[in-house]
């Protein structure tokens, strides 16, 4: 245990003498100048405290006493403060004193000796002539009282005169002293009448300056006492000066910009707080106070009250570069400018997809209304391939028509005659043989003729109606080894001619088809009525085939679709191979034939289509 004890000691000793003074526990005594209640009093109480505290982590005991200036010329009351500050820190050794302005460095310097033996001091005074004590480190900020004046002028070049206003202690009489030096010589006073408004009553004072003449300015510097004799807080004393006077009010120190004053060149209280408070943890680290050297500080900022401007119509314009502007009121933008930027974003953005909609309507619309557009072309092509369909199906009937007329009434007549004269030939030359072989085969072209001309042209529709025509044509493409049956149902008993001869030429190419390429032996022929509608199923129980693949091989099934949409129907064709092949066609009962003018449109149509 002795020898932890021993270690733990010299390593202690061996410890720098700075480290030790930053570790151990420290006690400061602030001496002010000035009263508890004075601004630089709270000033110092804020800032002091929490510097030096901040500076030895925590470690720190701050203890604070007030010179009253107004009973300080007293002898009386120097001993009197001299034994209470003895009384009431008796036994109590302070690593640190630090004494604010000239009273407090007056007697520090004259009862240091007794009451804070070898105590460094660090001070901070408004002359440069003082006194450095032994073991003390310190600071010298000089007040400048013509930088006010300096300011005033810039901002009000019109002013003319000033009315400078001190009171009747002798703390004001010493301010009133020292402005009236710094401004007769002050390049800055130069061309203004300066009056001094010195030790008034404040009745008096208030009355003069409220009639005071135009191009005035009012520069408060100290009253904590009037010519009554009443005492005054000095900084509610500004608030009283400002608000009597018809013309604007200066400073020189920051405490007073919230009391009514325009503004100034003003001594910033906080800031030399600081340094001295700066100064005072390098005392307290265990730098000698000796070899610190004195600092002269220029601590002036000029400044200016926002309202006060607006209140007196002075422009901001005049203000000059580097003022600090105070109490300016937020305008929208300072208040809301996050919220203003980021509304103004949300609108940009809904503004950009509002945009980017209506531009995808506008090119939706433009695609929709091309598509309409290529749709009824494709309509109305559609229909003039229709329209020309069924104008070739009709020309190819009537021409059809024409050819069976002609084999029916001329070719077939002649063959008639043709065998008559052939039967007649055995009586002439005997050859009753080579007559009788001659008939036959003129009787079968005639056959063949005639068979021509009812396929070329099925007169019988128009004769013995659709029904009938079918039966006779299912029984005469019947044969040994292929059947044809045929059913009817509903069909009414008079049709239109198209759908007549629609349905025959359906029926008739789906049998050939039949006959020629199915290898079926069985068909079904089915004739379907509806009210409105007439439907043929066509079915053999064939080889079938590829639907898809048999558009490209020829042009039957073509002509089928061609011959149904041109009278407004419907076809479908179905085949598998292997599976047989069926035919469903459903056409109307009626069909519109389209106007004249229709048909001169789509002529027309397709004449422009041409050129």
């Amino acid at each position: 245990m002795n020898m932890l004890l021993w270690a733990a000691i010299s390593l202690l000793a061996l410890l720098p003498a700075t480290a030790r003074a930053q570790t151990a526990h420290k006690q400061v005594l602030a001496l002010y100048s000035t009263r508890r209640d004075a601004e630089f009093s709270i000033v110092g109480e804020n800032e002091l405290p929490r510097i030096l505290d901040a500076g030895l982590a925590r470690n720190l005991d701050f203890y604070s006493e007030f010179i009253d200036l107004t009973r300080f010329g007293d002898p009386a009351y120097k001993a009197a403060f001299r034994d209470f500050l003895r009384l009431k820190y008796n036994g109590v050794r302070f690593d640190a004193v630090v004494a604010l302005q000239d009273a407090a460095i007056e007697f520090v310097n004259a009862e240091g000796a007794e009451l804070f033996r070898d105590t460094p001091v660090v001070y901070l005074t408004n002359r440069a002539t003082t006194v450095r004590r032994p073991n003390s480190a310190g600071l010298v900020l000089e007040r400048n009282f013509a930088a006010t004046i300096g300011f005033l002028r810039q901002l009000q070049p019109e002013v003319t005169h000033v009315y400078v206003v001190t009171g009747a202690a002798n703390t004001d009489k010493v301010y009133e002293a020292a402005v009236r030096q710094q401004l007769a010589a002050s390049p800055f006073a130069s061309g203004l009448t300066l009056t001094y408004l010195s030790g008034l009553k404040t009745a008096d004072l208030e009355h003069r300056l409220s009639t005071l003449p135009p191009r005035s300015a009012v520069y408060y510097i100290l009253v904590s006492q009037d010519g009554g004799g009443d005492n005054y807080h000095p900084l509610e004393y500004v608030d009283r000066v400002a608000a009597a006077a018809n013309a604007p009010t200066y400073c020189w120190v920051d405490s007073a910009m919230n009391h009514g004053i325009v503004g100034g060149s003003l001594y910033t209280q906080r800031d030399a707080l600081q340094r001295v408070g700066d100064v005072a943890l390098r005392v307290l680290r265990g730098e000698p106070a000796s070899t610190i050297p004195v600092a002269v500080l220029d601590l002036n900022v000029d400044h200016v009250n926002w309202r006060q401007l607006r209140a007196w119509g002075i422009s901001e314009a005049r203000v000059p570069a580097g003022t600090l502007v105070e109490f300016r009121d937020a305008t929208i933008w300072d208040r809301y400018k996050g919220y203003i930027f980021a509304a103004a974003t949300i609108l940009v953005l809904q503004t950009g997809l509002i945009m980017g909609l209506l531009i995808h309507r506008n090119r939706r619309r433009r695609a929709e209304e091309e598509l309409r557009n290529n749709r009824n072309e494709l309509r109305a092509s559609y229909e003039r391939n229709r329209d020309l369909g069924a104008r070739l199906l009709k020309a190819q009937e009537n021409e059809r028509a024409r050819i069976a007329r002609e084999l029916h009434d001329d070719i077939c007549q002649r063959m008639l005659l043709l065998t008559i004269d052939l039967e007649s030939m055995p009586q002439r030359n005997g050859d009753r043989a080579a007559a009788a072989h001659a008939v036959e085969a003129a009787r079968d072209i005639s056959r063949s003729l005639h068979s021509l001309s009812h396929r070329l042209h099925p007169t019988r529709l128009r004769v013995i109606g659709l029904v009938a025509a079918l039966k006779r044509l299912c029984a005469e493409v019947s044969r040994a080894g292929f059947a044809v049956s045929f059913k009817h149902e509903g069909v009414p008993p008079a049709l239109a001619p198209e759908v007549m001869l629609c349905v025959f030429r359906l029926v008739q190419e789906a049998l050939q088809n039949a006959i020629k390429h199915s290898r079926s032996s069985e068909v079904s022929v089915h004739l379907m009525g509806a009210a409105d509608e007439l439907g043929v199923h066509v079915v053999d129980n064939g080889v079938g085939f590829d639907v898809n693949g048999a558009w490209r091989n020829g042009l039957g099934l073509i002509s089928m679709i061609e011959r149904v949409e041109a009278i407004g129907g419907t076809l479908q064709i179905r085949s598998t191979p292997g599976a047989g092949t069926a035919v469903v066609a459903n056409m109307p009962l009626t069909v519109e034939r389209p106007a004249p003018e229709q048909t001169v449109a789509s002529s027309a149509v397709v004449t422009r289509g041409a050129n």
